[in-house]
Parts: C-alpha cells; structure tokens; sequence
C-alpha cells in the first residue's frame, strides 16, 4: 500500500484503491485512517480522502447500473439526534425515525388554530383532487386520488408565510425551494394509493415540470385534523404508517427519482369522519 505523505497531496490511484479493499473488507473507520495520519495526514484530510474515494466508488456503481444520479436533500436532524427542534417560532417534537426510507414524524407543529384557519380559507376552494400527467406535464384527475384540494400560492398571506418559514426552519431548506402549499379534503372511503412524488425524467412531460425548479426532493404532510378513524399515510415497501393527529406531521424525502428510494406512499381510505391535510413538496432550485 503506498501511502501519500504530504497531507496536501492529491489523492492517489493505488491510495484509492487500498482504501476501497478495506471497505469492502470490513475494516472500520478507525483502521482505514489510522495509516494515514500516521503518515502525515492531518485528520480531516483523511476523513475527506476515504470520503471522497467512497463518493467516486459509489456514483460509478450508479452509472453502470443505470441509475439517475443522487440530490442533495433536507436533512432536519440525524438518527438518535435531538427530541425538541426549535423551529423559528415553535418548538418541534421528532415522534419516529426512519432510516430508509428516510421519514420523520413530528408532533406540534401546526398549532389548533393554525390549523382550522388552513381548513377554513380551503374549504370554499375545493375541487376535485388532480395528480400529475406525465406525458403532459398537466394535471388531471386520476380514479386513485379521491380526494378534494385546492392550492396556495406560497406567501400568499401572513398565515401562510409564518408556517412557510418555520418549515424552511425546521427542515433547513429555503422558503424559496418550495412548492405552494396543497390543501387537501378526505371524506369517509376517500383516499390517494401508493404512489411517488417525483417527476420521472423518463416520461414525455418530465421537462416542463423539472423547468420549474429541477427535481422534488422531499414532502410534508401536515394534519389539519383527527380523523375518527382511518386515513394514515401508509409507506407499504418499510411496513410503516403515521397516524393522522392535528397539528403533527410526517416528513419524508428522495435523493433520486427512483424506487430505490422506498418512498412510495399513500394516505390510506377514511373510515369515519374526514381528514384535512396540508402538503408542501420541496424542490433541488428555487421553484418559480
């Protein structure tokens, strides 16, 4: 194994290549760096060595397997990280955790009253719930969307503005990479079926939708209401569900727009009652 003992030296082939063996080996972090900062390395300079050999190694297995390249995506905390986030003007509870796919639930992040004046200014604008026609670009109805919803422009009002900014908060992503906010209305057997919410780039009318801010990379549900019974948004692939509960919310997100990403979901039927949920889908650029 040669290794480079000037720690402002580029890194190398063979030093690459040692540095994948013992990752595939199994050789912890500790073990891979200890030769090099014994050699000269300083320790963040070999932290970003083996890093960066990983990345190389990883986005070429991507490119020979066909596979879209990855985004960067919201990352609002780690895994055993905080319980409380304080998110601009009020402080987040984090309920559950998923690694992969990678879903946070949260728990008072809409207060009650927030929450009914969402309801409130929707309820006048309801109309049938579209989803997105890939081969246009377009919106049209589809038989597995039963919903009603209407759509906000973003910083429409000053409700909408102070929710909007305490997303950006507590998701550490810019207002300006957010869609508008979706209200939608579920009454008894309504539902939406397992589905995607990235555009995907094989389809005819992915370019009109990816014009206007590149890729989603993330979504935020948000419960305006209790339903009696029924109408958790479901991720089938990890066997895992969120309750709908007023004011909490579920967070997932999707570095590539494939099924790798185990991002598949669904809000499953109403049983008794309505729900009432807020979505705000965030976007690779600023989406105009």
């Amino acid at each position: 194994m040669t290794v480079l003992a000037s720690v402002d030296a580029a890194l190398d082939a063979p030093l690459e290549h040692w540095i994948l063996e013992q990752v595939r080996a199994g050789t912890s972090p500790e073990a891979v760096l200890r030769p090099l900062i014994e050699q000269g390395w300083a320790e963040q300079a070999a932290i970003d060595a083996v890093e960066a050999a990983m990345r190389r190694f990883v986005e070429q297995r991507e490119r020979e397997d066909g596979l879209p390249p990855s985004s960067r995506v919201p990352a609002p905390l780690g895994l055993n990280d905080a319980s409380i986030l304080h998110a601009l003007d009020r402080d987040v509870r984090v309920v559950a955790q998923l690694r992969h796919p990678r879903v946070i639930a949260f728990s008072n992040v809409l207060s009650d009253e927030e929450c009914d004046a969402l309801v409130e200014m929707s309820r006048a604008r309801l109309s049938r719930s579209a989803t997105v026609n890939m081969e246009t670009g377009g919106d049209e109805v589809h038989v597995g969307r039963t919903s009603q919803g209407t759509c906000h422009a973003r910083g429409g009002n000053a409700l909408l503005r102070r929710i909007e900014s305490r997303l950006a908060a507590l998701l550490d992503w810019p207002l300006e990479k957010g869609e508008g906010m979706q209200v939608l209305r579920y009454g008894v057997g309504a539902e939406y079926k397992p589905h995607h919410d990235y555009f995907d780039p094989s389809q005819p009318g992915a370019s009109v939708l990816l014009a206007r801010g590149g890729q989603r990379v993330a979504s935020m549900v948000m419960y305006l209401n209790t339903p009696e019974r029924g109408g958790a948004t479901t991720f089938p692939e990890a066997g895992f569900e969120v309750a709908a509960v007023k004011g909490n919310a579920v967070f997932f997100s999707y570095d590539r727009p494939h099924p790798m990403t185990l991002s598949l979901h669904g809000g499953a039927p109403v049983l008794a009652g309505e729900k009432w949920v807020a979505t705000k889908w965030l976007r690779e650029h600023v989406h105009a």
